[in-house]
């Protein structure tokens, strides 16, 4: 390999991921520590499991809603500006949380901080298609994504011990618990504006041969796959791939966050403490984090997609289906351990096949546009599992549902690749169009 390729991917590499990981976590802090915040927040509030999914859900839809806009405004004023806009206005948003008194306010503001969020996740992984050729995405991707289960490793024995600040400054303690997770993001949004490069252009870190490598290697790439690559708006938007992919990325969303926002209340049935409930909440995932880069970096190595994505998810339907009849506290975590590391790791390589055909304003959109329809699931995942709960005082039928949901992805993911040829990358660098939908 080139010295100055090997050089200038890992000036890159660590100059931009480490950072974007640390917002990334702020972001899924943000998210879902409303699942620990519930322990204490649904008694206070009087909220049923079913309240408390709708509020935990309507998220998505304000993310749905504005998803699409705000990836096309990213496009425009460009990755620094406004990523630190998103991240500034979510940590308001999420710190304002503290202050919900009803059902109304619950949903209200919810709402508001999918509206805020929308565009970040996406943003971010358009963003990354700027700096890295298609060959190394699916590690890239994979590196960046382990954000999610390392903020919920550190976030949730945080939110745990957080929650024992009843009465500080009068408050309960899962407002306080919002109100001190809310200020990294704001801070990191600052920081956002002086330290984040728009494009590899902007990159002053960068040696100008190394700058020339980078932009003349995205360069190629694009021009080698413009037959195949969407890299308009309308284009992207009648292509029925995009449709394809947001439908099985339903799957992987649903089961994400049925076991996210789920997983505290899961094992605060154990019988445990709200402290310990944050330590135990976080062993799945620190098995998620390293079998999420495990996988990604095989998946590069081997040029292999579908079957990566596809693997995965039937992996974490097999661990959630035995969610739903293994009762032990012991087994209980086992089996969801299995449940997620297969949730991450099919995340984490999903993002490659996309990618692959997107470019310009066309990757705007149809990233987004995954990502939006995808997101419905984190509504329809965690209301499901709490209308169940409610109905039935078990999250056995729930599990189940969740493990339908995955597996139908894995299954959506393989239909839309025909044959060997077209599920191997030629020379591990892209998948061909003729295979896909």
């Amino acid at each position: 390999m080139d010295q100055v390729e090997v050089r200038t991917m890992a000036k890159v590499s660590k100059r931009l991921l480490p950072f974007l990981i640390l917002c990334f976590m702020a972001a899924y802090l943000d998210r879902i520590n409303v699942g620990i915040a519930a322990i204490q927040m649904n008694k206070n509030l009087g909220f049923s499991a079913t309240m408390y999914a709708i509020g935990a859900g309507i998220f998505f839809l304000g993310y749905f809603i504005f998803e699409i806009p705000s990836n096309l405004m990213l496009h425009k004023f460009g990755a620094r500006r406004w990523i630190a806009r998103i991240m500034i206005s979510w940590g308001m948003v999420s710190s304002l949380m503290a202050f919900v008194w009803n059902e109304q306010s619950f949903y209200i503001l919810r709402f508001f901080l999918g509206v805020a969020e929308a565009g970040f996740f996406p943003g971010i992984i358009y963003y990354l298609t700027y700096w890295f050729p298609e060959k190394r995405r699916a590690k890239v991707f994979g590196l960046f994504l382990v954000a999610t289960p390392i903020a919920i490793i550190i976030g949730s024995p945080v939110s745990g011990l957080l929650l024992n600040l009843e009465g500080w400054l009068g408050l309960h303690g899962w407002q306080s618990m919002f109100i001190i997770e809310g200020i990294p993001s704001i801070l990191l949004g600052f920081v956002v504006l002086k330290f984040l490069p728009d494009g590899p252009k902007d990159a002053t870190w960068l040696a100008d041969e190394e700058r020339s490598w980078l932009l003349g290697e995205m360069a190629r790439e694009t021009k080698e796959e413009n037959s195949h690559t969407l890299s308009s708006f309308g284009a992207a938007m009648l292509d029925k791939r995009i449709y394809a992919f947001g439908i099985a990325y339903v799957g992987i969303i649903s089961g994400l966050y049925g076991i996210i926002l789920w997983l505290p209340q899961i094992v605060k049935g154990f019988g445990l403490s709200n402290s310990v409930v944050g330590f135990v909440t976080a062993i799945p995932y620190c098995a998620a984090a390293l079998g999420m880069v495990y996988w990604s970096r095989h998946s590069d190595r081997t040029g292999e997609r579908p079957w990566h994505v596809a693997g995965a998810c039937f992996l974490a339907g097999f661990g959630l289906a035995l969610s739903a009849w293994i009762t032990g506290p012991a087994m209980s975590m086992v089996v969801l351990v299995i449940a997620a590391v297969g949730v991450f790791s099919a995340m984490a390589t999903f993002w490659a096949l996309p990618t692959s055909f997107l470019s310009g304003a066309g990757a705007a959109v149809g990233i987004a546009a995954i990502n939006s329809i995808g997101n419905l699931g984190g509504f329809s995942g965690p209301y499901v599992v709490g209308y169940i709960k409610d109905a039935t005082g078990s999250f056995s039928a729930g599990m189940l549902f969740l493990s339908g949901c995955i597996v139908l992805c894995g299954i959506i993911v393989l239909s839309m690749y025909r044959g060997k040829a077209n599920a191997v990358l030629p020379n591990a660098v892209r998948a061909k169009p003729e295979g896909v939908l």
